[in-house]
């Protein structure tokens, strides 16, 4: 399992600030990148749509600036989510954006096409897919992705509904580039696990919602901190893409979180008049990991906690590595 360099070389940890929508901005990637992640936001939440050179300049400028002064801890690179569905009248308008300022990694969803990935490959940035089951994960690699992104089980927003054990064991029975994991992680423990099971790196989102530098309402953060695995639930409704949501922010709007009904997919749309019905404009995605979330830190904060939870991770396991190995358990005897 062979890494590029621009997934290794300046991370401090083995994760990817996946792209929160509406929540991720310019503060929060930022932050992230300078903590040793790499942080990452969607096109679509630069609004209106001049607005995202605007990002992408800040974002360019801060990081850079960011290196000239720790030279010996630089920023992680950062991302940028691009919606590829057929809806998005953006793309083309976004995806030059992302050529004019040779975003690194770009992070593709809802479609793969291989003039996008023929873009990015072109100033030399690398594309990664999220994808739900093994067959997208082909079409991805197919249509010439660099890497994938599991969504599994858990995962807030837009979700699959495999468990992350089969999704990655079935990847990796055929594809030994870059693996991203997404599903639930929300400690430095459960990014150890990850790893364990096949993935290179974690993919995070729901920590970050309830951090000090995330575009969430307060109301959000404290949802997240006042809930735990049960009160997520997975329904197509809201997007007409299956994901997972807050059960209090669905009661709050009038609806019944237990008895929702399904949504037509072909009515999903990301295009720029895309709009909420006003009641579930406070609806809010989350993902199963929640339990873990017990306070608001900032981004640096977050990643630090992680990195202790990592270690501490490692050494747990270097510890039952010990035990249950068949030679540490025959000299025992």
């Amino acid at each position: 399992m062979s890494l590029p360099p621009i997934l290794k070389d300046k991370l401090r940890l083995p994760i990817v600030g996946s792209p929160l929508f509406i929540i991720s901005n310019p503060d929060l990637v930022i932050a992230q990148c300078k903590a040793g992640i790499v942080g990452s936001f969607p096109a679509l939440n630069a609004r209106p749509a001049e607005q995202l050179e605007q990002w992408l300049q800040r974002i360019t400028d801060e990081l850079a600036e960011h290196d000239r002064r720790h030279p010996d801890r630089p920023a992680a690179p950062f991302a940028v989510n691009q919606i590829v569905h057929k809806s998005n009248d953006r793309l083309e308008h976004d995806l030059a954006l992302c050529v004019k300022y040779r975003v690194p990694i770009v992070i593709t969803s809802l479609g793969a096409r291989v003039e996008v990935n023929d873009a990015v490959h072109g100033y030399g940035g690398i594309v990664l897919h999220d994808i739900i089951n093994d067959t997208f994960a082909h079409k991805a690699i197919d249509k010439g992705a660099d890497g994938l992104i599991a969504v599994a089980a858990g995962a807030g927003g837009h979700a699959g509904g495999l468990s992350p054990f089969a999704l990655v064991q079935e990847i990796r029975a055929w594809f030994d580039g870059p693996l991203l994991l997404s599903g639930a992680i929300a400690t430095g423990r459960s990014v150890l696990a990850a790893q364990a099971i096949g993935a290179d790196l974690a993919y995070i989102g729901s920590a970050f919602i309830a951090t000090k530098e995330a575009r969430a309402d307060e109301a959000y953060k404290r949802m997240i901190v006042e809930s735990s695995a049960e009160d997520i639930v997975y329904t197509n409704l809201f997007t007409g893409v299956l994901g997972n949501y807050l059960k209090p922010s669905i009661r709050n709007a009038g609806l019944d979180p237990d008895n929702l009904p399904v949504s037509d997919p072909s009515k999903m749309n990301f295009g720029s008049e895309r709009e909420k019905p006003k009641a579930w404009k406070t609806i809010w995605g989350c993902g199963q990991g929640i339990g873990a979330v017990h306070d608001v830190p900032g981004a640096a904060e977050l990643v630090e906690r992680l990195g202790r939870e990592y270690e501490a991770a490692w050494e747990s396991m270097n510890a039952l590595r010990g035990a249950w190995l068949p030679g540490a358990r025959q000299r025992a005897a």
